[in-house]
């Protein structure tokens, strides 16, 4: 059953057939400056988007403090031994919490990070964070029916292409996605993100059951964008996505 808490409820409705802009830069970007990540979350709000996606406990207060729009945070946190990045610890989601995002994106797919599957943190940060509005991070349908099943409040495909099992592909599987939605809608908030670039590819998703779509490289990272143009071009050759997924 979807989250009966009223200010939990009304922050996620609110996000109805919206767009999230996820506005994040890592020091390694070429357009990384302290700055840029709040201008990239006013630009989003200017546009009309109902929501932030953000990175950091830094970039996150930052936002927080020059756009009044719900932010959902995460911390990417990378190690040599694990796939898993995405809010790798409980001190991570209470950071990140902490920091002004009403809404804490975790790791819940299979990867295992220290001995254990990603998803088992998931209750620690539940029962640590009860007024935080969770957001499962997953990779593909088995996935999110267990995070649903933990009390996840929204539940998305994020980390498709990301898992060892994803990783060659470059489009959603908008199958896959239109089953989540079909089947997990009445316990969960459905959004999509990954590997959506332009709004007719949002518009699918909306029409398929989405409760509300995130789109970032395609909006924010320009670099990647102007990539994805020089790989068609150069033949395929230079595989953008590997500078997508690269560990920072």
């Amino acid at each position: 059953m979807k989250t009966k808490d009223e200010r939990k409820r009304a922050i996620l409705e609110s996000f109805k057939n919206g767009l999230i802009v996820s506005c994040q830069a890592q020091p390694d970007d070429p357009i990384y400056s302290e700055e840029m990540p709040v201008k990239m979350a006013e630009a989003a709000k200017w546009a009309g988007a109902v929501g932030i996606r953000a990175n950091s406990p830094e970039q996150i207060r930052a936002i927080h403090k020059a756009v009044d729009l719900p932010i959902i945070g995460l911390y990417k946190i990378w190690n040599e031994n694990t796939d898993v990045f995405i809010t790798p610890t409980l001190e991570a989601a209470i950071e990140v919490y902490e920091a002004g995002a009403e809404i804490v994106a975790l790791d819940c797919t299979e990867q295992e990070i220290n001995g254990r599957k990603a998803y088992e943190l998931f209750p620690e940060v539940k029962k640590a964070l009860p007024d935080a509005i969770l957001f499962a991070d997953v990779s593909n349908y088995r996935e999110a029916k267990r995070a649903v099943e933990m009390g996840a409040d929204i539940v998305g495909p994020t980390l498709y292409g990301y898992t060892k099992e994803t990783k060659e592909i470059e489009m959603p599987d908008l199958r896959e996605f239109a089953k989540m939605c079909r089947d997990l809608k009445d316990e969960a908030y459905v959004v999509m993100e990954g590997h959506i670039y332009t709004p007719e590819d949002a518009m699918k998703c909306i029409y398929l059951g989405a409760h509300a779509v995130v789109v970032g490289s395609a909006i924010t990272r320009p670099h990647l964008t102007a990539k994805r143009f020089v790989d068609l071009l150069s033949g395929y050759q230079n595989d953008w996505r590997t500078d997508e997924r690269r560990k920072h």
